[in-house]
C-alpha cells in the first residue's frame, strides 16, 4: 500500500473516531443515557423490595426495559400507523430494529453481569495488597475468590456469535431489500417525469398547431366567402382537440398523483434503508468489542481456574500482577461497549421516529 493511501486510511478513520466522540457528546445521547439509567434504577429497587438476597439485588435487573424505551413503542405503532397504507419493507423495518433493541437490553445486561463478576477480582487485588504476617491466610482469602470467579459463568458467552450472526443478516437482508425497491421506484419516477415531459411537449405542439391554423383560416377568410367551409371544418376539428387535451390533462393529473405517491414512499424507504446502514455499522463495532471482551474474561477465568488447582504462591503472585494490570483496560472496554450500546439505542429510537415523521405526511398507496 502507498503512502498516500495509508495517510487516506489513516484520515478517515480519524473522522470516524472524532464522529462516534461528537455523538458521544450530543444531548440526545445524554438524554438516552439519562432515560436507560433511571430505568435500571427503578428495576434495581423493585429487586430489592422484593429480594431477600442481597447478592442478587446488587445487580440491576432488565426485565424487558426495551419496550419501554423504544419510540414509538410497539404497542402504540398500530395506533400511529392506523389508517395509512404501509409498505410492507416498512413492516420489517420495525421489526428488525425492534430485535435490535432487544439485543442492545440483552447486551447491557451481561455487561453489568460482567462488573459484578468483576468485583471478585477487584476483592482479590485488595487482598493482595493487604498481605501481612499471615501468610497461609492471605493465600487461602484469595484462592476461594479466584475459585469463585472461576465458576462464574460468562455473561457474554450467552450471546453466542451464531445469534449476532443472525440479527446482522436480518440487518444486510433488510437494508439490501430497501435498496433495490428504492432504485426500483426511483426509475418509476423518472419514466413517470419523461413522460410527463412527452405530454407537455405534446400539448405545446397542439397549441401551435391550433394557431398557425387559426391564423391561415383568418387569412383565407379575408378573401372572400369560398373560407367559410373551411372554418367550419376548423371549429370542428378544435372541438375534437380540445377534448383530447382535456383527457390528455386528466392523465396527466392521474401521473402526477401516482408520482407524489411514490416519492413519499421512496422518502420513508430511503431513511429506513439510512438508519439501517448505521445501525449495522453500529452493531459491527459492537460485535468486535464483545469478542475482545468474551476472550479476555475466558482468559481470566481460565487463569483463575490454573492457579486454583495448582495452588503455588508463586502462580497465585503472577496471576494477581496480571489482573492488576489488566484492570483499567478492561473497565475501559466494559465502558466503551456500554456507550455504543447507548448510541445504538439512539440510532435506532431517532430512524424510527423520522420514519413515522414521514409517513404522516401523507397516506399513500402500495406499488
Amino acid at each position: 500500500m502507498c503512502r498516500k493511501q495509508r495517510e487516506s486510511n489513516l484520515a478517515n478513520k480519524l473522522n470516524v473516531n472524532e464522529e462516534y466522540k461528537e455523538a458521544f457528546r450530543t444531548q440526545s445521547y445524554a438524554e438516552i443515557c439519562s432515560k436507560i439509567q433511571d430505568h435500571i434504577e427503578l428495576k434495581s429497587l423493585d429487586n430489592k423490595s422484593t429480594s431477600s438476597s442481597c447478592s442478587s439485588s446488587a445487580i440491576p435487573q432488565f426485565v424487558h426495559f426495551s419496550e419501554n424505551l423504544l419510540e414509538p413503542r410497539s404497542h402504540n405503532l398500530d395506533d400511529i400507523t392506523k389508517g395509512y397504507d404501509l409498505h410492507p419493507l416498512l413492516i420489517d423495518y420495525f421489526k428488525v430494529t425492534a430485535e435490535s433493541c432487544h439485543l442492545c437490553e440483552l447486551l447491557l445486561h451481561s455487561i453489568h453481569q460482567a462488573r459484578a463478576n468483576h468485583d471478585i477480582i477487584a476483592r482479590v487485588i485488595m487482598l493482595s495488597k493487604r498481605e501481612g504476617e499471615d501468610h497461609d491466610q492471605y493465600c487461602r482469602a484469595i484462592i476461594r475468590e479466584l475459585a469463585s470467579f472461576a465458576l462464574k459463568r460468562n455473561p457474554l458467552s450467552s450471546l453466542s456469535s451464531l445469534q449476532f450472526r443472525d440479527n446482522q443478516d436480518s440487518r444486510n437482508i433488510l437494508l439490501h431489500r430497501l435498496m433495490l425497491q428504492c432504485q426500483k421506484i426511483t426509475r418509476r419516477i423518472k419514466m413517470r417525469n419523461f413522460f410527463k415531459k412527452i405530454v407537455g411537449c405534446s400539448i405545446v405542439v397542439a397549441y401551435t398547431a391550433l394557431t398557425i391554423a387559426l391564423l391561415v383560416l383568418a387569412f383565407h377568410a379575408m378573401i372572400g366567402i369560398v373560407a367559410t367551409p373551411a372554418l367550419l371544418t376548423w371549429f370542428l376539428a378544435s372541438d375534437t382537440v380540445n377534448k383530447r387535451i382535456r383527457a390528455i390533462m386528466n392523465e396527466k393529473s392521474e401521473v402526477l398523483f401516482k408520482r407524489n405517491s411514490a416519492e413519499r414512499v421512496l422518502a420513508q424507504l430511503d431513511i429506513a434503508a439510512k438508519g439501517v446502514f448505521i445501525l449495522i455499522n453500529d452493531f459491527n463495532t459492537m460485535s468486535q468489542l464483545v469478542r475482545k471482551l468474551n476472550d479476555e474474561i475466558e482468559h481470566r477465568k481460565a487463569i483463575a481456574n490454573m492457579c486454583v488447582r495448582n495452588g503455588k504462591i508463586e502462580l497465585l503472585k503472577k496471576v494477581v500482577r496480571e489482573f492488576r494490570v489488566e484492570e483499567k483496560g478492561f473497565l475501559e472496554h466494559l465502558q466503551e461497549l456500554e456507550e455504543h450500546i447507548y448510541l445504538c439505542f439512539l440510532t435506532i429510537n431517532r430512524s424510527r421516529r423520522l420514519v413515522v415523521e414521514e409517513l404522516m405526511h401523507g397516506s399513500t398507496i402500495k406499488l
